[in-house]
């Protein structure tokens, strides 16, 4: 797993307590928080930022088995294990959020806040946007996905560019730097696995007992707590999305709604950062 691990002046020294991790999702990987990290290191905070494995710089193997929920959980388990992280601001974004949250329950000493955005960690229904055939359901369909997500990369290519408002910008300044993180076909094998994992409530899904004990677990988490959304996010509707968030945590703060469609980081991560700032200020210290 790659990560990097930076620490702005007066944070703690590696190994000593407090740190912000930045959790992705697909297909994304660390350079989706470039934004967002500035903020936190001018305030002092150590800022851990990994590629969840299957993407960037980490390892990415090509087998399913790989790429369950719980296997996922264990590698960011994993990394705070390795790096003896304590008192941690987790942030979830995306698939960053069932992993994260996850590993947060089996190591509940390490994390003392949570930030969730644009994310989920239940069992019901995903999105209108998830149970619709078109394009969800089509675009990962046994042979379908295979052929356009992975042969023809349109997760990071066409599907993060239509997830963001400023486009031409996008497409300017970040598109190749997420395609060129993801070069070859079997590469690209978790932009397609991953999403079939989301349950839509069908008996074919897989992973409803998993979402369904993962729920109830974060449903009982009363950690200080933040929501950060896009208001124009039409895969995670804030509406819908955001406001079960505050039906699980009605403790937690926000939503702070910012410019943003699913990958909201791409067009307000400086303000993210801020928002992101001002609540370690107050929760890690």
């Amino acid at each position: 797993m790659h990560y990097v691990d930076e620490t702005g002046p007066g944070a703690p020294a590696p190994g000593g307590p407090g740190a912000v991790l930045l959790l992705h999702g697909n297909p994304t990987w660390g350079y989706l928080w470039r934004d967002v990290i500035p903020p936190l290191l001018r305030a002092g905070h150590r800022v851990v930022v990994p590629d969840q494995i299957g993407f960037g710089r980490s390892e990415k193997p090509h087998e399913s088995a790989a790429h369950t929920l719980d296997n996922h959980a264990a590698n960011v388990v994993a990394l705070l294990d390795a790096l003896d992280l304590s008192r941690v601001l987790l942030v979830c974004h995306d698939w960053g959020g069932p992993t994260g949250l996850a590993a947060a329950v089996t190591r509940p000493d390490r994390i003392a806040a949570v930030a969730v955005m644009s994310t989920w960690a239940w069992a019901a229904p995903a999105s209108p946007f998830h149970r619709a055939v078109t394009p969800w359901r089509f675009m990962h369909a046994p042979l379908v996905g295979p052929h356009v997500l992975g042969r023809h990369g349109a997760m990071p290519g066409r599907g993060m560019y239509l997830s963001v408002v400023d486009r031409a910008r996008f497409a300017r300044d970040a598109q190749a730097t997420y395609e060129q993180a993801l070069p070859d076909p079997g590469d690209r094998a978790l932009t397609w696995q991953w999403p079939r994992s989301i349950p839509i409530g069908r008996e074919s899904d897989t992973t409803t007992d998993r979402f369904a004990w993962l729920e109830t677990q974060v449903a009982a988490m009363r950690l200080p707590s933040t929501i950060i959304w896009g208001r124009e996010d039409d895969v995670f509707d804030p509406e819908v999305f955001a406001a079960r968030w505050h039906e699980l945590w009605p403790h937690a703060e926000g939503t702070h709604l910012v410019t943003g469609r699913h990958f909201l980081q791409e067009d307000s991560g400086d303000q993210i950062g801020e928002i992101l700032t001002e609540f370690a200020e107050r929760s890690l210290r």
